[in-house]
């Protein structure tokens, strides 16, 4: 399946079923107005308190040191296809609001929010993002220098311009295809939680 052969159940824009998650990135770097873009688009979501927890180490350009510092930090199979990206990141969450020192429950919704205005505004710019949960939360502070006690480690996030699917590991090759969603009905509870749903 492409995301081009996505089916919604009800009218939707196009930017959400053309929003997928490739693992065949080309090599090389992104354009410093890329770059300015994406980040940009992250900038301006929404969070509580208008607080703006996100905070994000990234490495740029395939091979560079940065990028091979970020890219260790992921779990050897997202490396084994994420080293081809030429943008990889660690996105973190401020635990507590700056405002107030307070623990900041809602830290992690917010970097969501950050995540698909970035995944948004890469399908502007022709470009793909693919968020991960394979990596190594205490390799991300020690090596990339962050303070545990201050962030969280969310997710790790690649981004670039789709490669050539024969280019990546054999194993990965069939599953490089967007995938589908359940219908909206199987988490939707109008008035009151229902087992039955």
């Amino acid at each position: 399946m492409t995301a081009t052969t996505r089916t919604p159940d009800a009218e939707v824009h196009p930017m959400f079923l053309d929003r997928w998650s490739p693992r065949a990135f080309r090599p090389g770097s992104l354009t410093d107005a890329q770059l300015a873009s994406l980040f940009e688009a992250m900038r301006w979501a929404p969070s509580s308190y208008n607080e703006q927890p996100w905070m994000v180490v990234y490495g740029h350009g395939t091979g560079t040191d940065d990028h091979k510092r970020v890219l260790g930090c992921l779990v050897p199979f997202n490396q084994s296809w994420a080293q081809s990206a030429p943008l990889v990141m660690i996105l973190f969450g401020r635990r507590r609001f700056a405002s107030s020192g307070k623990a900041n429950r809602h830290a992690g919704f917010d970097c969501g929010s950050a995540w698909m205005s970035l995944a948004l505004q890469a399908r502007v710019l022709g470009l793909h993002a693919h968020a991960m949960a394979g990596f190594d939360e205490a390799k991300t502070y020690t090596e990339l220098g962050v303070p545990e006690p201050d962030f969280e480690a969310m997710a790790a996030i690649a981004v670039g311009v789709q490669g050539d699917v024969a280019d990546l590991p054999e194993g990965l090759r069939a599953r490089e295809a967007a995938s589908s969603r359940v219908p909206a009905a199987s988490f939707l509870h109008r008035g009151r939680f229902s087992a039955a749903g």
